[in-house]
């Protein structure tokens, strides 16, 4: 049954299908509706697949999409709280390659906030366009909520100094999932570790892992913060305005992509 569940979300993110205005059905563009029987096909299906291989970033995608509800209501509420996560919401900014000046941003100094992001994406050779739009959630504002979490994981990644390979990746996790309380944040955070050997997973146990749960839990929303505005700011400083402490340790980059 897993294994059929699997083909069938392959099928429906193969090229073949291509989600344009022409699926515009009045919530936003690409948008899928979904029964909750439906929801809960595409949450198991995409759960196996990506157990199966953690870098399939489509499957992880759906995951979250159809298993974020109540996590997503609560990210957009603290977003209503807070004047500039508002702003976000209001005016909807993207973080892709046709909305930054790349250009710009690594001619600012070392330790700016814009130059490390760029310094990010080079040394781990990704790019903000790998983000897939949301599809299935139901609600406008949600599915915004959900973009925007997706594309501000690699400024995360920048934010907590942690690269894309797997050690990086189960820290951000960990983080995410105290930070955020999606489902699929958890599930990476429980599952991601299997992959460690054991030196990485002292190490993960005793040191990367305690730091990213903590500053998950105390740290300001990271939704509610409008990169697009600081990319001058040090990075230092936008950390400790955040409530975001350096790592305990430097983990070296990789060119395997994030996720």
């Amino acid at each position: 049954m897993f294994r059929l569940l699997t083909v069938c979300i392959r099928q429906l993110h193969s090229s073949s299908i291509k989600f344009t205005d022409s699926c515009y059905d009045g919530l936003y563009p690409g948008h899928i509706h979904t029964t909750p029987m439906q929801k809960a096909l595409l949450a198991v299906g995409s759960g196996v697949a990506a157990l199966q291989n953690p870098y399939r970033h489509d499957m992880v995608a759906v995951l979250g999409e159809t298993t974020g509800h109540i996590a997503l209501i609560n990210l957009r509420d603290r977003m209503r709280s807070d004047p500039e996560g508002y702003a976000v919401l209001t005016e909807r900014p993207r973080i892709r390659l046709s909305t930054l000046d790349l250009n710009k941003m690594a001619s600012l100094p070392d330790g700016s906030f814009g130059r490390e992001y760029v310094r990010f994406l080079e040394d781990n050779r990704v790019t903000p366009d790998s983000r897939a739009d949301v599809k299935f959630v139901d609600n406008e504002e949600l599915a915004y909520v959900m973009q925007r979490y997706r594309e501000v994981h690699d400024l995360l990644h920048t934010l907590l100094g942690m690269p894309t390979n797997m050690m990086g990746e189960v820290a951000v996790k960990w983080f995410e999932a105290a930070q955020t309380g999606l489902p699929m944040c958890a599930l990476g955070a429980v599952l991601g570790p299997l992959r460690l050997n054991a030196s990485r997973l002292q190490s993960l146990f005793t040191s990367l892992g305690p730091w990213a749960l903590q500053n998950g839990r105390r740290s300001r929303c990271i939704l509610s913060i409008f990169y697009e505005r600081r990319w001058e700011q040090d990075l230092d400083d936008l950390r400790q305005e955040l409530n975001i402490e350096p790592p305990p340790v430097t983990l070296g980059a990789t060119n395997r992509s994030s996720t």
